[in-house]
């Protein structure tokens, strides 16, 4: 008999979290969500439902009260994070996604590898961002934490090897998705629908893709991005 596969999503209750999750329900995983916002991942069919902020120190804690409730983990899907375009770099913006982006997203992936590491196995997949390809001027602290985050999930994959862990690792990097992150008055070009994104994010999980840019747009336009030589890149206007 097959075991049952269980699943944990952070960043549930809205956008590409919230349909990842619905569409690994209905792959008949066992799935237990997260996020701040209870009230809206009532009715998708989860088996267990924890309020967490990803920038409180707790939420290790409730992390490890959700996979409680769900009986296990196999995999670990990261969707939390904020991003604003700031040109007039407003302190508040810049420390407010530091804080969301940089520490949430270290603290809560840091305990799923260790929980993993303890287990023997398991599967991090998370969405980071096209932005982390190159330094963007309108939004500076989203790109770098991106681009961090591209390289944290980088050196763990390699630590893992390295220490022969059975950790699989996905780089979700989807470019503009029409979410409440990018609501608002600018209009964002090649805009994808959170519900195609979460099909070719499952389609990468259940493929143990290393890497998946979303979607071939995308791909295109940061292969010509990280082509592009510092002296020109820096005279853009974006």
């Amino acid at each position: 008999m097959q075991q049952e596969k269980r699943a944990i999503v952070i960043g549930a209750s809205s956008g590409i979290g919230l349909e990842v999750a619905k569409k690994l329900i209905d792959e008949g995983w066992k799935v237990g969500v997260a996020a701040r916002r209870v009230e809206l991942m009532q009715g998708i069919g989860a088996v267990a439902v924890e309020k967490i902020d990803v920038t409180a120190e707790e939420a290790t804690e409730a992390l490890q009260r959700l996979i409680s409730k769900v009986g296990g983990m196999d995999l670990f899907f990261y969707a939390s994070g904020i991003g604003k375009q700031n040109r007039e770099l407003l302190e508040d913006i810049e420390l407010a996604t530091l804080q969301t982006n940089g520490l949430g997203f270290t603290r809560m992936i840091g305990e799923a590898y260790r929980y993993f590491a303890h287990q023997g196995h398991g599967h991090i997949a998370a969405i980071t961002s096209i932005a982390g390809t190159k330094g963007l001027g309108p939004a500076p602290s989203y790109s770098a934490t991106k681009a961090m985050q591209n390289i944290y999930l980088q050196a763990l994959e390699q630590q893992a090897n390295s220490r022969g862990l059975n950790i699989r690792f996905t780089d979700i990097r989807p470019g503009f998705v029409d979410t409440a992150l990018l609501s608002g008055d600018f209009h964002y070009p090649m805009m994808l629908k959170p519900e195609k994104v979460a099909k070719e994010i499952v389609y990468a999980v259940n493929h143990h893709q290393h890497i998946r840019v979303i979607d071939w747009r995308y791909r295109l336009l940061t292969a010509l991005w990280r082509r592009i030589p510092r002296f020109l890149w820096r005279r853009f206007r974006l």
